[in-house]
């Protein structure tokens, strides 16, 4: 291995010899420190070392300072088969918190199942989904010509591939305002005033589709739109940076209106949030798994005392 003082998720993942989503793990839980360059993460070596560090010592291997190279730390790692581990594994990609609650219940139901979340756009999700580096995607992608969701996406992102798409739930997008609407935000049009100022979602993200299709059908340019090219990575940012008064709006779901305070919520569009699996998976024991939570009344009550979703249609198969 060269010398380096930084390496980006996939190095770690070949140095640790774990999968890339498993990196991604290891930072959103605060294990493995790093810091973001744009979109991309960097972990630097003295971090790599400390969670190297840090495994060595829970298997009680034979202490050692914290100057040893990666390398000599990498070969004194126990190999995994000394620890208990599932052996099944899902790659889930997507965003909402209803995915973590879908996560929580397929373990429970299936303890032998280890679930990992890719955190990523819908068109990021299907793309992964299409390349085989993921199991699930879940999206919400509106096809202005057909007045439509997912299915022409999956179509186009997935060729050659039959896909079973199944309803999760059906939610509302719409606008992040401060509270009482200070500004009398309301339409498309609006984001066009010189006096707003706007914060977007990465592109390949629902949102960003939903937004850009809009203003393409209303002949809007995107230069238009002061803070257009400023972009957050979920709809919790988004809501957080119009309620601390460094954007006027946003666009997103209701349900993160409801999870930070100062905003109101302007609704705009009813969207449906699908599930896409390859259909050649569904026969394979972890995937009936995931289907019969889905359909599970525990989830579905949870996901609805949650508020801000409609789960009337929750189980049911968009296409097959």
């Amino acid at each position: 291995m060269t010398d380096k003082s930084s390496y980006t998720p996939d190095e770690v993942a070949k140095i640790l010899k774990i999968s890339k989503y498993t990196v991604y793990e290891l930072i959103k839980r605060g294990e493995l420190a790093a810091y973001r360059i744009g979109r991309k993460f960097r972990i630097e070596r003295p971090d790599l070392e400390a969670y190297i560090q840090s495994k060595k010592s829970q298997a009680s291997a034979p202490a050692s300072n914290m100057s040893t190279s990666v390398e000599t730390a990498i070969s004194e790692i126990p190999s995994p088969a000394a620890y208990p581990h599932p052996s099944e594994e899902l790659i889930i990609c997507g965003q909402d918190i209803i995915l973590d609650v879908l996560t929580r219940h397929l373990v429970k139901y299936r303890p032998t199942l280890r679930v990992l979340r890719n955190y990523i756009g819908s068109i990021d999700g299907l793309t992964a989904l299409y390349r085989g580096q993921a199991n699930v995607a879940t999206v919400h992608l509106w096809d202005s010509d057909s007045d439509d969701y997912n299915l022409p996406f999956v179509r186009r992102l997935m060729p050659g591939h039959q896909a079973t798409v199944i309803n999760l739930v059906y939610r509302l997008q719409g606008f992040y305002v401060a509270a009482g609407n200070p500004k009398n935000i309301k339409t498309w049009q609006d984001l066009v005033r010189p006096d707003i100022r706007f914060v977007n979602r990465e592109l390949g993200s629902g949102t960003r589709v939903l937004l850009d299709e809009k203003l393409r059908l209303l002949r809007i340019p995107h230069h238009l739109i002061n803070g257009y090219y400023e972009e957050e990575m979920s709809h919790i940012a988004v809501a957080s940076k119009v309620a601390r008064g460094e954007a006027d709006v946003g666009l997103g779901n209701e349900k993160a209106a409801t999870q930070v305070a100062g905003l109101d919520f302007i609704p705009l569009q009813r969207e449906r949030y699908d599930l896409v699996i390859r259909q050649e998976d569904l026969p394979k024991a972890p995937f009936k798994a995931l289907v019969e939570v889905i359909n599970s009344e525990s989830y579905r009550q949870e996901v609805e005392g949650m508020g801000g979703y409609d789960v009337s249609q929750m189980g049911n198969i968009i296409e097959d």
